[in-house]
């Protein structure tokens, strides 16, 4: 996950360097003469990490523009904060400064996605953020209502 403008650049720098190598990768199977089914199957790695950053890139660039994507258990907490952070616009270093801790504090969060945060502590952060956050809870269906489907069928 890319969570500063510096890593978004060099993400972009990655990219560029990995359609390279991959060219060059490509051109080196079809002249040792590996049959089109073959190079494919020996390009898959190399394709799924290029992927990775791409989507990486994409997700960045989405929650820079504000559309953060909804999350579907608190787990990803995390992301959301820190989608947040680059939604406003705020670097590590101004996030910190609005909760009065150091940037080092925010980076090692934001590595770790926030993991482990408690409630009063992401509201803290969403509170600096100026972010508000909705929740839906969905209660589970009844195993009556489950067996009076299963019956039915």
């Amino acid at each position: 996950m890319i969570r500063t403008e510096t890593e978004y650049r060099l993400t972009l720098a990655q990219i560029e360097k990995n359609r390279e190598a991959e060219t060059r990768q490509r051109a080196a199977l079809v002249a040792a003469g590996l049959a089109p089914e073959h190079i494919e199957i020996a390009m898959e790695p190399t394709i799924t990490f290029h992927m990775q950053y791409v989507e990486d890139v994409q997700w960045y660039e989405r929650v820079r523009a504000g559309d953060l994507p909804p999350i579907k258990n608190l787990n990803h907490i995390g992301q959301v904060l820190i989608g947040l952070r680059i939604a406003g616009g705020l670097t590590q270093k101004e996030l910190a400064e609005r909760l009065g801790v150091s940037e080092q504090v925010v980076s090692r969060d934001e590595r770790n996605d926030y993991h482990g945060i408690s409630v009063e502590r992401a509201q803290r952060v969403l509170d600096a953020l100026e972010g508000q956050a909705m929740m839906i809870v969905n209660p589970p269906a009844r195993k009556t209502d489950l067996a009076r489907e299963m019956a039915a069928v």
